[in-house]
C-alpha cells in the first residue's frame, strides 16, 4: 500500500502596499512551483487583510493565504528558496501537519474592512 504524502500548510503574508497583479503572480508562482515539485494543493484559504498583532518591516498590515498542499520534503525548500527573495513578500511559513489535524478555521468574516465597505457602515455610536 503506497504511503500518502505528508500535509503542509503555507500560512503566505503579502504586502498590501503592492499592486495587485505583484500579489496574484506570487500566489500563481507558488502554485507553479507546487506543481512543478509534483505537490498537489488539498485547500487554498483566502483570509483577507488583517492586521499583525506587530508590525513587520513597518508594516501593520497583511493579506493573508493559507494553501494546504501534501507533496515530497524537497516541496518546502523550493518554496523557501523563492519566497525569501521576492518583494512582497512580508512573512511565510510552511508548517507539516500531523495526521488528524483538524481543518483550518474560516477567518474571512475576520478580516479587516476596505475603506468603502468601513465607509458604507456607520459606526455603533451613531446608530444608537
Amino acid at each position: 500500500m503506497p504511503k500518502t504524502p505528508p500535509t503542509y500548510d503555507l500560512v503566505l503574508l503579502l504586502d498590501t502596499a503592492a499592486e495587485e497583479g505583484q500579489r496574484q503572480k506570487i500566489r500563481s508562482e507558488v502554485e507553479r512551483i507546487l506543481s512543478s515539485n509534483g505537490a498537489t494543493v488539498v485547500g487554498t484559504h483566502e483570509w483577507g487583510t488583517r492586521k499583525t498583532a506587530y508590525e513587520i518591516r513597518h508594516k501593520g498590515d497583511a493579506e493573508y493565504h493559507l494553501l494546504q498542499f501534501q507533496g515530497s520534503p524537497e516541496v518546502p525548500g523550493a518554496l523557501d528558496r523563492y519566497l525569501r527573495i521576492t518583494d512582497g513578500v512580508v512573512r511565510f511559513r510552511v508548517v507539516k501537519l500531523a495526521p488528524g489535524t483538524p481543518a483550518p478555521p474560516d477567518l474571512t468574516e475576520a478580516a479587516v474592512p476596505s475603506e468603502d465597505e468601513s465607509a458604507a457602515e456607520p459606526a455603533v455610536a451613531e446608530r444608537l
